[in-house]
């Protein structure tokens, strides 16, 4: 009796580790258990001075004349594995040709191409950041 109830508690956890079910922390022997998958590799910070010197334009419009263009150190997006980074302009102008000042953009920086950006608020973490000019 005793052999038939091993050989079941054997039999449920292996049909429970083939479904998947037997993940890192389930109560089976460590031998049935799947592995933790490993984080993905972390690439490294992209070059965001080139890509702005590059690509100008994917952050602001050629009419509004960006002039001291700086921009800060790439960081880890907390929520995923992007980049971002603030870039601000110091003089900008409008469409009708009226100065704008300088505005300050945070953008986000995926497989080394910048995929999105949007005007900071006072709220955000850029007015604190470093910038060097590009």
């Amino acid at each position: 009796m005793r052999g038939t109830v091993v050989g079941l508690v054997l039999l449920a956890a292996t049909a429970l580790s083939a479904c998947g079910i037997a993940d890192s922390r389930s109560p089976v022997p460590e031998f049935m258990r799947a592995k933790e998958s490993e984080p993905p590799p972390s690439d490294p910070p992209p070059n965001v001075k080139q890509m702005l010197r590059e690509k100008l334009d994917s952050v602001f419009t050629a009419a509004s004349n960006p002039a001291e263009v700086e921009v800060s150190p790439p960081r880890r997006d907390l929520h995923g594995q992007d980049w971002t980074a603030c870039v601000r302009a110091l003089q900008l102008t409008s469409a009708n040709g009226r100065p704008l000042g300088a505005q300050t953009y945070r953008i986000t920086i995926s497989g080394g191409v910048i995929i999105d950006r949007r005007r900071v608020d006072a709220d955000d973490a850029c007015a604190s950041e470093s910038y060097e000019p590009i």
